[in-house]
């Protein structure tokens, strides 16, 4: 795998899949399928074609073709319009990414499964759009038998967070068979080794049920694609740091300094096994029971931001008096400076069961209940607490986020004849859901505030108010140089509380939050005419902290001819703040415009933002507009395309951040917050403004077959997407507004060419990423833009026997990167690329696969 010629097969690989398939154009001969989907109607399931809104469904051949094994990934590789970014240094969102549809973060899109709703993760991301939603990477994509991708908003069906539309993940229910995968790969750079095991099986439950388990266990090595610590040059910071300008004149320092990189950007390394079953048993009487249930458990440690020991930095080079009156020095303890060592062990388990059948031949029933549990897990190694000065240990606990979610639904369908030509498919029921969130207080000397966090810790000096007059103590130290009387004396120095990075949670930021809420909704659909199918929908929810809200839709398909159809819909959609933006808190060092600070976040309700004029939170308000059509060309090939407007009021946000004032410091001390003297900006989540999103979804696939036994599949997705600031509330500042806008790319496309040929499958992929903009600062406001990028992935499958296939494959072969970062914003501390883009700037990776299917 390590050398050229495995590219050069791979280039040839790509360049055969779409040489053949262009010349088998004119060779095609009808394959068409039509693909049931249940998602978008709580009635009958519909075709793609038909459906009166946009739906994408994909096979478990879809899912394995993408060459990944992380779900996010499967659908950012399968769905143009679903975004995700790797996020190397960013506290939990590294270990749980954040993903978007349609432009919209994460918890705006719904996850079900088996058309049930997925819990929420216990990450709150911090800044931004500060999200809480399910975690797609906690479910092996081995278990997926298929993915319906709801691209319309359906809050009047499904209820908070169906805003951007919803994903359904089907799982396998075969009860007899199974698959064993064995990937080995790295990327072109020689490292971010990658392995992954995973199968499944397929096995009875007596004559008349199934028990349907996967697994998965993969373990990735971490990347660097950034250079040696360098900070001079870059806006906002006027006087810098090199490593290796520094390790010229200080060889004490050079001989201690990390090598290649005192700071990796790149991914984490980390460890997963995953696993899900899924069971079914039909009873006597045709009702059936079911039950579904996951345990996934992950492990990943990022570097955080470097400390360098020169320079007047507070962690390392600020001295403080010891009790004997010597002079301490962390800089002593790392005189190569230091990178904290972050590490995030996620935990997530949920089980659903229920029971379901017909009543009469015209009413159904589904009754389920469902339980879902997710864990984040932090622990941080290579620190220090500064405040605890000497006796600080090296390695803390943090805390831990806890989030748990419980339901039970009643879930009917009734077919009403005599009032149309075709009987109505009326759905109806209702949702008891408890969410509850919790932090977990971290281990004392991750927040305690040490001997050091005041001035003049052992009272060496008198106490005057100035500090010119003060004297020494006659039972301190007195021959130590201490001088009371000098206002820089290191015994007046002060260091920051907490553990270096990620103060723990200290047990006044401790504590849970839960809420009720309880839902009902009716769905109707009919075919009117022939032509003509029209769905409404109404749903009222009530939350125990945000009162009640009542939302509707309507949809229509009218098929002007077989092979062409309009489709189009309105509807209304909420999304409530979830317990943990609600509850969350959190000091980390962040980089903002360059510059290295302790940054606070807190909730609306808290003192410290209260103070700073934040409301209580509301929920957002959605509006949803789409218009499209569906044809079939000619046979074979289908085409979808769909235009939407998307007006949400009141978007949830964290605000600017606020530089703190001695005011605000004042605060922060009486609210009990650690590390108050040292907190440099702070942040909170607000209804931070309204915005609406432009776009439009094209979607085309062409399959058909040879007449010597060969078949082409072709597909190509394409998404525009413009979001746009309507009206800002207060602490939302230009750079925020222009960012929101800008900053991510304003089109997205995939072709996709799949040939089958004996024995032989070939498939080529190219992702097309459209341009991007962003600013620096309202103050300097240098705009940077990233021109389009085309990366190409392919794969090459050879099936050995009728069970077993090896294939060789490749992820951005032809080794593409976005262009670096030119205005220092995000090129900081030895980072060239923006690391919250959403194109991959790992480059290639290559690949071999082993599939065995029994």
């Amino acid at each position: 795998m390590r050398n050229s010629m495995l590219r050069v097969g791979l280039l040839a690989g790509i360049s055969t899949a779409a040489v053949l398939s262009m010349a088998s154009a004119a060779l095609a001969q009808s394959d068409v399928i039509e693909e049931v989907v249940v998602t978008g109607s709580r009635g009958k399931p519909r075709t793609v074609q038909d459906s009166p809104v946009p739906i994408d469904s994909f096979s478990a051949e879809d899912i394995k073709a993408t060459g990944f094994s992380d779900t996010n990934d499967v659908l950012k590789t399968l769905v143009p319009s679903y975004t995700i970014a790797r996020q190397p240094i960013s506290d939990g969102a590294t270990f749980i990414r954040p993903a978007s549809l349609r432009g919209l973060s994460t918890d705006k899109t719904l996850m079900l499964i088996n058309s049930k709703r997925r819990h929420r993760a216990a990450l709150v991301t911090i800044g931004g759009d500060g999200s809480q939603a399910a975690d797609a990477a906690t479910i092996p994509s081995t278990a997926l038998k298929s993915v319906e991708v709801l691209r319309d908003g359906a809050g009047a069906q499904y209820g908070s967070d169906a805003i951007a539309g919803v994903i359904n993940f089907i799982l396998k229910d075969d009860a007899e068979g199974g698959m064993l995968v064995a990937q080995a790969g790295q990327y072109y750079e020689k490292d971010g080794e990658g392995i992954l095991v995973a199968g499944n099986i397929g096995m009875p439950l007596t004559e008349n049920g199934f028990v349907n388990l996967s697994f998965e266990y993969t373990t990735d090595q971490p990347t660097s694609r950034g250079r040696q610590y360098c900070n001079v040059g870059i806006p906002n910071v006027p006087t810098g740091f090199c490593v290796d300008t520094y390790a010229a004149s200080n060889p004490v320092f050079a001989a201690n300094v990390k090598r290649p990189v005192v700071q990796k950007w790149g991914q984490p390394e980390s460890e997963a096994i995953r696993g899900f079953l899924n069971s079914g048993l039909e009873l006597s009487g045709g009702s059936k029971l079911y039950l579904f249930a996951n345990y996934s458990k992950s492990h990943a440690k990022e570097d955080f931001n470097y400390r360098f020991p020169a320079m007047g930095q507070a962690q390392l080079d600020n001295p403080i008096r010891l009790q004997d009156g010597s002079i301490f020095r962390f800089a002593t303890y790392w005189p190569g400076g230091f990178t904290p060592q972050f590490f995030g062990d996620v935990t997530d388990y949920s089980v659903t069961g229920g029971w379901k059948g017909d009543f009469t031949d015209k009413l159904s029933y589904d009754f389920s209940g469902r339980f879902g549990y997710n864990k984040i897990a932090y622990k941080l190694t290579d620190t220090m607490n500064p405040s605890m000065g000497p006796a600080s240990p090296e390695e803390f606990h943090p805390g831990d986020l806890i989030s748990q979610e419980a339901a039970v639904n009643a879930d009917f369908v009734y077919e009403l004849g005599g009032f149309t030509p075709e009987p109505i498919s009326v759905a109806f029921g209702g949702e008891y859901r408890k969410e509850t969130y919790k932090i977990i207080t971290g281990d004392v000397p991750s927040y305690q505030a040490g001997r050091w966090s005041v001035a003049d810790p052992f009272d060496f000096c008198t106490n005057e108010t100035a500090v010119a007059s003060r004297t020494l103590r006659p039972t301190a130290p007195q021959n130590m140089g201490i001088n009371c009387a000098v206002a820089n004396d290191p015994v007046y120095t002060s260091l920051a509380v907490g553990s270096n990075g990620f103060p723990g949670y200290s047990p006044d930021y401790s504590g849970k939050l839960s809420r009720d809420s309880y839902g009902v909704y009716v769905d109707a659909s009919t075919d009117l005419t022939e032509q003509l199918f029209v769905q409404a929908s109404v749903r009222a929810e009530d939350f125990s902290d945000f009162g009640s809200t009542l939302d509707g839709k309507v949809a229509a398909m009218f098929k002007i001819t077989p092979t062409f159809g309009l489709r189009g819909s309105v509807g209304s959609g909420f999304r409530a703040p979830t317990p943990g933006q609600l509850f969350t808190t959190n000091v980390s060092t962040r980089v903002e415009n360059g510059l290295t600070i302790a940054s606070g976040l807190f909730p609306a309700s808290n003192a410290v933002s209260q103070f700073l004029g934040a409301e209580e939170l509301g929920p957002e308000k959605s509006t949803n507009f789409s218009l499209g059509f569906t044809a079939t060309l000619f046979d074979g090939l289908n085409l979808t395309v769909d235009a939407y407007y998307i007006k949400i009021k009141d978007m949830f946000y964290a605000v600017t951040p606020i530089t703190v004032t001695p005011a605000i410091r004042t605060q922060l001390i009486a609210a009990g917050v650690p590390g108050a003297d040292t907190i440099g900006q702070v942040q909170f989540f607000q209804n931070a403004f309204d915005s609406s999103i432009r776009g439009l979804d094209v979607v085309a696939t062409y399959r058909f077959n040879w007449e010597n036994g060969q078949s082409t599949n072709l597909m190509g997705s394409f998404n525009y997407n413009k979001p746009k600031v309507d009206k800002v509330a207060a602490f939302f500042d230009g750079e925020y507004v222009h960012d929101y806008e800008n900053a991510t790319a304003r089109w997205r496309g995939a072709l996709t060419a799949t040939h089958s040929m004996g024995k032989f499958t070939l498939m080529g992929r190219a992702n097309v990423w459209g341009p991007y903009k962003n600013m620096f600062s309202v103050a300097n406001p240098i705009v940077q833009k990233w021109d389009p990028v085309i990366q190409v992935d392919t794969e090459a499958s050879y099936d050995v026997t009728e069970n077993y296939r090896l294939t060789l494959g490749a992820r951005n072969i032809f080794d593409k990167y976005p262009d670096p970062d030119r205005t220092g914003e995000s090129g900081t501390n030895g980072r060239i690329y923006r690391s919250d883009t959403l194109v991959d700037w790992q480059g290639g990776f290559y690949y071999a696969k082993f599939t065995a299917t029994f």
